[in-house]
């Protein structure tokens, strides 16, 4: 193993735990169908939601059998056509006895395709509680499990959080097989690999790791295997709950694993050599490992010209920068460092601060606390009165804050400014990160003006160079500096010289061959001799 994977100590006590805690847990299904059919009933609570259909079948209808399935999460049309009918026109009647009930069925009446028998009572719970239909026959100590999985699910839609003008529209759901099918509709090849984990004790939820084969480190890979299997959690409700669990650092305000609800960019992350984290319930897709520059990147980027994507990007970069220390320059300014500013300008500043009790530190306290407080209830208002209530409450409060003198109108138009900035960041999670450290670049401002801007500077840039995922450096390609995979970070350089792949993280970083690029005629004797031809031709 590489070296920058021993820094990580395993977690004690991440045995999990497959065995639901009754007694009954590694007890056989019985032959008796009314003892089965009880400890279901007893099992589940007797909860209305489990159906149990009785059938009978055989020559003389002497074959007891039963279907039980739970309701809401199975295809019910599935259920009629497939298996009731099948099971209740009973064609094969003079060859179904009670020893070979459960063959025949498998192979002669089941229409479904995935059926596959078992015998304890920790796969029938499990099957059910998947959204399979159970059926069991008296004097069998078996069953068999048939595949309905269905009920009501989110259909496809737009992206809400990560819109583009041009590009692919369709989102992530929060069916699993709904998202993986998304993107193997993109990348049609054998070597898109993908493998499953049950993470929770009690939910049980399905996490699907997915890598191409070839492209993705192979030690990357192992490491997310062995850190999804070291999870020992009763519950999984959200991808939320996995990237905080497999993360290689919690003391950071820094995301360390990138999310995204788009198929499109799971695609091309894959591409580059990373794995993707799909977790049933959530419509967002981990991606790991991550790099500080990937969260300035937007999947528009690459639909557009170069020069367009990079202009767009270099200024993404600049609003961070502004959303960061735009208070804090503020401050800095009109506490420490009047004579850097040009007299009229600190004239006009200094009369508006005049009539203001407090010092420019507070000023700014109190109009980014009370900033935060209108964007957090405009998110969790209902969505019809939540805008309004936003905008009239940042327009009124403003107002009045400078008519009541307690703020200073220039204090507004800085507070303004950087929330604009922090919206034009594409990573939701890079800009709450924003929001946190702007609050650090303040208290250095306050005490020690530029230069605590600048120790504050420096401590981000040394933290930020100390971070990993997954063992590749968060800095990664600026530290270290790899000059090769340099011309997609700041800027994004034509897609005919992108022919290397983030080195860290690919084990095969050929992208494309050397024969791209524009294509020109080699001379303009080429153009004319086929315009002659062509002409003699038509004469």
């Amino acid at each position: 193993m590489p070296s920058f994977f021993k820094g990580r100590k395993p977690k004690k006590n991440q045995q999990p735990d497959s065995e639901p805690a009754s007694g009954h847990s590694e007890d056989h299904i019985q032959e008796s169908l009314s003892a089965n059919l009880e400890f279901i009933k007893q099992k589940t609570g007797n909860s209305s939601d489990v159906v149990i259909r009785h059938v009978k079948m055989g020559e003389k209808s002497t074959i007891q059998a039963a279907i039980v399935y739970i309701e809401g999460i199975v295809d019910d049309q599935f259920i009629q056509e497939f298996l009731l009918q099948s099971m209740m026109k009973d064609e094969h009647k003079e060859t179904l006895n009670e020893h070979d009930a459960l063959e025949v069925i498998s192979d002669n009446m089941m229409t479904v395709g995935h059926v596959s028998s078992f015998d304890t009572w920790v796969d029938l719970f499990h099957y059910l509680m998947e959204g399979d239909t159970v059926v069991l026959i008296d004097g069998i100590s078996k069953a068999l499990r048939a595949c309905t999985k269905g009920g009501e699910t989110r259909s496809i839609s737009e992206s809400t959080t990560q819109m583009v003008v041009r590009g692919p529209k369709g989102a992530f759901t929060e069916t699993i097989a709904t998202n993986t099918a998304m993107v193997r509709r993109i990348i049609k090849s054998p070597d898109l690999w993908m493998e499953s984990f049950k993470v929770g004790r009690v939910t049980k939820t399905d996490v699907n790791l997915m890598y191409i084969h070839g492209i993705a480190n192979d030690q990357v890979v192992k490491e997310v295997r062995e850190r999804l299997n070291k999870i020992d959690i009763d519950s999984i409700l959200e991808s939320g709950y996995i990237e905080q669990l497999i993360e290689d650092q919690t003391m950071t305000p820094f995301p360390t694993i990138f999310n995204t609800e788009r198929p499109d960019v799971v695609a091309g992350n894959l591409f580059e050599g990373r794995v993707a984290i799909f977790v049933d319930g959530s419509p967002f897709v981990l991606i790991a490992p991550a790099v500080f520059i990937q969260f300035f990147q937007s999947a528009e980027d690459y639909y557009a010209r170069f020069d367009i994507a990079t202009s767009i990007r270099l200024l993404r970069i600049l609003m961070f920068a502004i959303s960061l220390i735009a208070p804090a320059t503020f401050v800095a300014v009109t506490t420490f460092h009047q004579e850097m500013v040009p007299t009229t300008l600190i004239v006009a500043i200094a009369a508006q601060r005049e009539s203001v009790p407090f010092p420019a530190f507070v000023e700014a306290l109190l109009m980014e606390i009370t900033f935060e407080i209108l964007r957090e209830a405009g998110i969790r208002l209902p969505k019809a009165i939540g805008s309004a209530v936003s905008i009239v409450g940042a327009l009124v409060i403003g107002q009045a804050a400078v008519q009541a003198s307690i703020v200073s109108p220039a204090m507004v138009i800085i507070v303004s400014m950087t929330a604009i900035a922090s919206f034009a960041t594409p990573s939701f999670d890079m800009a709450i990160s924003a929001r946190l450290i702007r609050f650090l670049f303040m208290i250095g401002a306050a005490t020690f003006g530029f230069y605590g801007i600048i120790l504050i500077f420096l401590m981000m840039v040394v933290h930020l160079s100390s971070l990993r995922s997954f063992g590749v450096p968060y800095m990664a390609p600026l530290a270290p500096f790899i000059p090769v995979n340099n011309k997609d970070t700041f800027v994004r350089l034509p897609w005919w010289t992108l022919r290397q792949r983030p080195r860290l993280m690919s084990a095969n970083t050929t992208r494309q061959g050397t024969q791209q690029g524009p294509k020109t005629p080699a001379s303009r004797k080429m153009v004319n001799r086929g315009r002659k031809e062509g002409g003699s031709n038509g004469s």
